[in-house]
C-alpha cells in the first residue's frame, strides 16, 4: 500500500463524490456511482482502486444495526471504557493498546491526552461478557490504575461517515456520463 502523504498523491472533485458516494453505501452497483459521479462505470472502477490503493479507502464493511441485532440475538450492550495506566512509558502504552485492538469486543480504542491514556468503545453480549473482558484486559495485565464504565442506554446518532470538503454539485447529473471520462 503507497503511503499518501510521502508521495505527489492528489484528489479532485471527481474523488470527492466517489469517497462521499461510497460512505454512503459502499455496495452500490459501479454505473450507479458512474451516475452520480460523472465518469464511466470503468473510470470509477479505476479511482476506487487507486483510492484504495493510496489508503484513503481502508475496507469496505456492513454496518449492523445494534438494536435490532441484540433483539434477534437477544441483549446487547455498548460501554465507552476510559483507562488509566499505572506506567504510561511508550512502551507500557503500546502494549496495552495491543491487548486492546486485539479484543474483538473493543470496537475503536483511542489513546488520548488530557484525562485518561485510553478511551474505548466495546460492544459486548451482556454484562457477564463485559465482565469477562474487563478481567482479560484490565485485571490480568497488571498495569490498569482506572477504569471507568459508561453503558449506552439508548444511541442517539453513530455516522462512521468522515466529513468532506464541500463539493458544488455536478452540472448535468442527469445526462448519462462521456465515455472515456
Amino acid at each position: 500500500m503507497n503511503n499518501i502523504f510521502s508521495t505527489n498523491f492528489s484528489i479532485d472533485e471527481r474523488d470527492l463524490h466517489l469517497l462521499d458516494a461510497l460512505q454512503t453505501d459502499a455496495a452500490q452497483p459501479l454505473n450507479a456511482l458512474a451516475a452520480r459521479c460523472g465518469v464511466s462505470a470503468p473510470t470509477v472502477l479505476r479511482r476506487v482502486r487507486r483510492l484504495e490503493a493510496a489508503g484513503l479507502i481502508e475496507r469496505r464493511v456492513a454496518i449492523l444495526q445494534p438494536e435490532r441485532l441484540a433483539a434477534v440475538l437477544g441483549e446487547g450492550l455498548t460501554a465507552i471504557v476510559e483507562i488509566g495506566l499505572e506506567r504510561q512509558g511508550d512502551e507500557h502504552l503500546r502494549a496495552f493498546e495491543a491487548r486492546a485492538v486485539a479484543e474483538p469486543a473493543v470496537q475503536q480504542c483511542y489513546r488520548v491526552s488530557a484525562g485518561p491514556d485510553f478511551v474505548l468503545v466495546v460492544a459486548a453480549r451482556d454484562m457477564a461478557d463485559y465482565h469477562a473482558l474487563a478481567q482479560r484486559l484490565f485485571t490480568e495485565q497488571g498495569n490498569v490504575r482506572q477504569v471507568k464504565a459508561y453503558f449506552s442506554v439508548r444511541r442517539s446518532k453513530f455516522d462512521p461517515r468522515l466529513p468532506l470538503p464541500a463539493v458544488p454539485p455536478r452540472r448535468g447529473a442527469d445526462k448519462p456520463p462521456a465515455a472515456g471520462v
